[in-house]
C-alpha cells in the first residue's frame, strides 16, 4: 500500500466562460470505477441538455485505471487533456466531469484544448487538492489507572484517538502513520512499563 497519494478532498465544481461557450468543471473523490462512473452519469443526467459532458478519471494504487472520453469534441481535444491535468497532478482516485454548452463560436483545435484544461483545473481547485496519508489503526487496552497517562502522552505527542471503549478495561483506537508503527508500540510499552495489550487493527487513508 502507498505510504500516502494525492486526490482532492470532497465533490466540488467551477465554472468558466470562454468566447460565449460555458464550461461547469466537476471533481470528485472516488475509490472504485463503478463510483466514476455512477458520478459521471449522474453529471450527464443534470446536463442531458448541454452540448458536451466530457469524463476523464485515474483510480487505483499505481493509477492502473485511467480512461477519458471526448464526448463528440473532435479527437484528443476534451477528455485526453483533462487526463493530462490528472496525470500532472499525481493525483489518485479522482473523476472529473466537464460540462460544456456551446455558445457559437468555435474554439479550434487548440482553443479546445486550453478551455478543456483550464477548465479541468479549476475544477481540481475548487474540490481542494490533498495528501491522504496512511495510518494503522493500533487498539490499545490498558487499566483505568493509566488512562489519564495514556491520554496525555498521545495528546502531546499529536496522535489522534479514533475511539475509546469502556468495559472492565479501557481500550483506546489510536491512529498511528504507517512508518511510525513500532516506535508508538515501543513507547506505550514504555509509558506503561508494559501494562498494556496492543493489537494491530485496519489500514486507513487519511489527510
Amino acid at each position: 500500500m502507498l505510504k500516502s497519494y494525492r486526490t482532492v478532498k470532497q465533490e466540488s465544481s467551477a465554472e468558466i466562460t470562454i468566447d460565449k461557450s460555458v464550461f461547469i468543471g466537476y471533481a470528485a473523490p472516488v475509490v472504485t470505477e463503478e463510483e466514476a462512473l455512477a458520478f459521471i452519469a449522474q453529471i450527464r443526467k443534470k446536463h442531458r441538455d448541454a452540448t458536451h459532458n466530457v469524463p476523464a478519471y485515474v483510480i487505483g494504487e499505481h493509477n492502473e485505471i485511467q480512461r477519458a472520453n471526448d464526448d463528440g469534441e473532435p479527437s484528443s481535444t476534451a477528455g485526453a487533456p483533462i487526463l493530462d491535468v490528472l496525470k500532472k497532478e499525481e493525483l489518485r482516485n479522482t473523476v472529473v466531469v466537464v460540462t460544456r454548452y456551446f455558445g457559437g463560436i468555435k474554439l479550434g483545435t487548440g482553443g479546445l484544448v486550453r478551455a478543456y484544461t483550464k477548465s479541468a483545473k479549476a475544477a481540481l481547485e475548487a474540490a481542494q487538492i490533498i495528501t491522504k496519508i496512511l495510518y494503522r489503526v493500533l487498539e490499545i487496552t490498558v487499566d483505568y489507572s493509566l488512562l489519564g497517562l495514556m491520554q496525555k502522552q498521545l495528546h502531546s505527542g499529536g496522535w489522534l484517538i479514533k475511539d475509546t471503549l469502556y468495559d472492565e478495561l479501557v481500550h483506546l483506537s489510536v491512529w498511528v502513520a504507517a512508518e511510525e508503527t513500532s516506535d508508538f508500540c515501543m513507547k506505550v510499552i514504555e509509558w506503561t512499563n508494559g501494562r498494556c495489550q496492543i493489537t494491530e487493527g485496519c489500514w486507513e487513508y487519511r489527510w
